[in-house]
């Protein structure tokens, strides 16, 4: 029996025959503590991360929720972690996905969780900014063949 491999998420193109979508306006972000980033020429303005967050959700047919961008510094990241990864020392992002792309129960609101970035350890801001929200779709570069990797280069080109 051929095996069938599923194919990447739309891109959020639309196309003749797809259905209206809900406008991306239903997509709610919360940045905190932008200021950690402050004078860092890669920290986009509040309405590029609001771009970005929304093509990396859209990219998996998801165009409603919750997402939550925090920068920390590397004491912060370095025990986040520890605490979830059980890797020693801090990172450049961590994601931590509530909702991911699936279905919520009885029409409550979409939380698609926290995406934690350390400014200090991060070369691009931006790219740290779709990486995050990738991995809050579902999305996962550790284990795909690819796939997440390409889709994050070319939402960035974008």
């Amino acid at each position: 029996m051929p095996t069938t491999r599923a194919r990447r998420p739309s891109c959020g193109r639309p196309t003749a025959s797809a259905p209206e979508r809900p406008a991306v306006s239903e997509l709610e972000l919360e940045v905190l503590d932008a200021e950690l980033a402050a004078g860092r020429p890669d920290l986009p303005a509040p309405a590029e991360i609001e771009r970005l967050v929304a093509l990396a959700v859209a990219s998996a047919g998801v165009h409603d929720g919750h997402v939550a961008i925090a920068f920390v510094d590397a004491a912060r990241i370095a025990e986040l972690n520890a605490e979830h990864r059980g890797k020693e020392g801090p990172t450049d992002v961590l994601s931590f996905p509530i909702d991911e792309a699936g279905e919520v129960a009885g029409g409550l609101p979409r939380e698609l969780g926290d995406v934690v970035i350390c400014p200090e350890h991060t070369v691009d801001i931006r790219e740290a900014i779709v990486h995050g929200v990738l991995h809050l779709v579902g999305m996962d570069h550790e284990t795909d063949d690819g796939e997440m990797l390409a889709l994050q280069a070319e939402i960035l080109s974008w």
